[in-house]
């Protein structure tokens, strides 16, 4: 037992009673299976008591809460099928699957995609042809009816929505796409459940144990206090952060919306609710769990109570009992913040590598929308110059647009530190997005405007905020044009950052906005459903008609995803280094073994030039293009790119 003579004395000490009480639960198995087990709770014990210590190692009941929890794990692993483990096993020998160049993800909004569980088997074969790896299957638990977040009011974790089929669905679409290499992605929302959940009905009626799973208050003084130093996250339709609950004569925290409770993770019952959660989801065959709303799960009186040191804590705790329990199951964590709050998803310090495995790259998805619109790369350049290194076992998700509204993440420092008004360039940025600037070319809608702050977040499809809709009411092809190759210089960016690359259902196909969200009562108060369309299976039968927008999309799309498959430089391991070179072409160097990748995109409408010198200066005097599959001409002092070209160059 190597890994035991290198605990700390308080794992040490612990591992003992953990490893009988996991060796008393996995008795069912056979011994392969046991000894498997214990291997792996062996090697991930001092993470995860390195995260629950920081967490609840005040509590009396400290030992207890660890053992019981390995316990838990173990009947965990019990119940697991023998496929899964199996894959657990790939996993353990190939840790880096999420990583390699191979992998491209797909989101999508089951009902809005393919009807029901049932129907997304029927869809796998176009998810194939695309080339998709990942997919990620949006609103797939329980909501609560009526008004839900999007899906992100979550009734019951163990239960889907009945319009979408049955649990047992889960097990088989998950199934048919591992089948077909394609790995699922469910979401567990982390910081709250709904107000018509078990535990909150629960806590409602009186019951003290459940009422512990809440933040509840039965006086005004502690909400108060706590909201001179909290945002709002929904000030046009959820102002506060706190609802006053009738039937509980009490103050729930509600950061979200009145109807998602904030669960209380200080309580380990919460914890390992979670952990009991997560498990079974694994053992149904999601082999990644999006976790929602993580930066929001610690409470510290006095701070915006976002990014505590506890989230990291529980979040690393989580992803050990994952390693342990369900090997081949990844974390993402869902936190869009800032770049110094970012990394810390990933493990900085003492937990350098063991909190996610993959996080969104937000400030990549803002960049990208607001050198479109400036056609000037210097704020992207600087920004993203800045972000720190990331540990070598983890993957961006690099994505351009998400079912959410896109905030302007741009800082007043980093503005200023290209000549740039902070609190201007975010509201030209909604301006133009919102199509109110003087010859902008985007259909957006604002969202959540806040006049204390001047905040305006926009909802629109890629497409409509590309330039797609508009261009066709002109019906001006060049406009269309222009369009189309916006579009494919986003996904180029976002498959040629390193990372996973995000696709939003209909994007491939240009779907634009969906102004009928305005007739669905549940859905007319969030302009988000904007950019929510359901999947028009007819635009995608056009994929196939020569010359057709969705042709040129679809197959531009196709040849990005094969370039990225045949380049071995973009697998996620190798660090991403931003060049500063030209102040209308983004520019990022990738070093690997087998040579350097330099890729370069041009965010204008007009030819740029480029000096040759950075090409000969990485070694790339003989360039070839990864994209358009030929040799670019370095003999003069510059390479010119067309409006809107990108190339990955080896």
């Amino acid at each position: 037992m190597q890994n035991v003579a290198l605990m700390t004395p308080t794992a040490r000490a612990l591992f003992g009673r953990a490893h009988a009480a996991a060796r008393d639960a996995l008795a069912p198995l056979e011994a392969r299976d046991r000894q498997v087990f214990l291997i792996r709770l062996e090697r991930w014990f001092q993470n995860l008591v390195d995260g629950l210590e920081s967490v609840y190692g005040r509590r009396d009941d400290f030992d207890e809460v660890v053992v019981g929890l390995v316990a838990q794990l173990a009947l965990q692993y019990v119940r697991r099928p023998e496929s899964l483990k199996v894959l657990d096993l790939e996993r353990d020998l190939s840790p880096d699957w999420f990583q390699r160049e191979q992998m491209v993800g797909y989101v999508c909004y089951v009902e809005r995609f393919a009807g029901t569980l049932e129907g997304v088997l029927d869809k796998i074969d176009y998810l194939e042809e695309l080339g998709v790896s990942y997919v990620h299957l949006m609103y797939v638990l329980r909501p609560r009816e009526g008004e839900n977040d999007g899906g992100y009011a979550i009734a019951d974790y163990l239960d889907v929505d009945p319009r979408l089929g049955g649990i047992d669905d889960v097990d088989r679409v998950c199934a048919a796409l591992r089948e077909r290499g394609m790995s699922v992605c469910v979401d567990l929302v982390l910081n709250h459940c709904a107000d018509t959940h078990a535990w909150a009905r629960a806590a409602a009626a009186g019951d003290e144990r459940y009422r512990d799973y809440f933040y509840t208050f039965e006086t005004r003084d502690e909400p108060d206090a706590y909201e001179r130093t909290l945002p709002e996250v929904f000030p046009d339709f959820a102002p506060g952060n706190f609802t006053w609950v009738e039937s509980m004569r009490r103050w729930v925290w509600t950061t979200f919306n009145a109807y998602q409770w904030d669960l209380n993770w200080s309580n380990p019952a919460v914890f390992r609710e979670v952990v009991h959660i997560m498990g079974e989801l694994a053992n149904r065959g999601v082999e990644v769990m999006r976790m929602d709303a993580v930066a929001f799960m610690w409470k510290r009186l006095g701070t915006d109570c976002q990014n505590q040191p506890e989230v990291h804590d529980l979040l690393q705790a989580l992803r050990a009992c994952a390693k342990i329990a369900t090997a081949a199951v990844a974390h993402k964590a869902e936190a869009i913040v800032s770049p110094s709050d970012l990394i810390h998803y990933f493990g900085t310090g003492r937990r350098f590598g063991k909190v996610a495995n993959l996080a969104y790259h937000n400030s990549l998805m803002v960049q990208f929308w607001s050198s479109l619109a400036s056609r000037d790369t210097r704020l992207m350049t600087h920004t993203l110059r800045a972000f720190p290194p990331t540990p070598p076992s983890i993957a961006w998700g690099c994505y351009i647009r998400s079912h959410d509204d896109i905030g302007w993440a741009v800082t007043d420092e980093d503005a200023a530190a290209v000549g740039l008004s902070g609190s201007g360039h975010r509201s030209f940025l909604s301006d133009f997005y919102s199509g109110q600037f003087p010859g902008s070319h985007a259909r957006g809608a604002v969202f959540q405007y806040n006049p204390a702050t001047g905040d305006r977040r926009i909802s629109g499809s890629f497409a409509s905020l590309a330039g797609l809709e508009a261009a066709l009411e002109a019906r001006d092809e060049a406009l269309v044009q222009l369009a189309i190759e916006r579009i494919l210089l986003g996904h180029a960016l976002i498959c040629g950052f390193g990372g996973v690359p995000l696709l939003y259902m209909g994007d491939e196909i240009g779907l634009r906005n969906d102004y009928g969200y305005l007739r669905d009562p549940d859905h007319a108060t969030d302009n988000r459903w904007l950019h929510r369309p359901a999947m028009d299976w007819e635009a995608v039968a056009r994929r196939r008609l020569v010359g057709s927008v969705e042709q040129r999309l679809f197959e531009g799309l196709r040849a990005i995803l094969r370039a990225r498959k045949r380049t071995p430089q973009l697998h996620a391991t190798y660090p991403t280094e931003v060049l500063d070179v030209h102040p209308h072409v983004f520019v990022t160097l990738r070093r690997h073994p087998l040579g350097p990748t330099l890729a370069l995109y041009n965010l204008t409408e007009s030819y740029q030039s480029v000096p040759t010198a950075v090409l000969h200066e990485h070694g790339l005097a003989q360039a070839f293009d990864q994209l358009d599959q030929r040799f670019v001409d370095t003999a003069g002092e510059y390479l010119h790119l067309r409006p809107y070209q990108r190339l990955w160059l080896v």
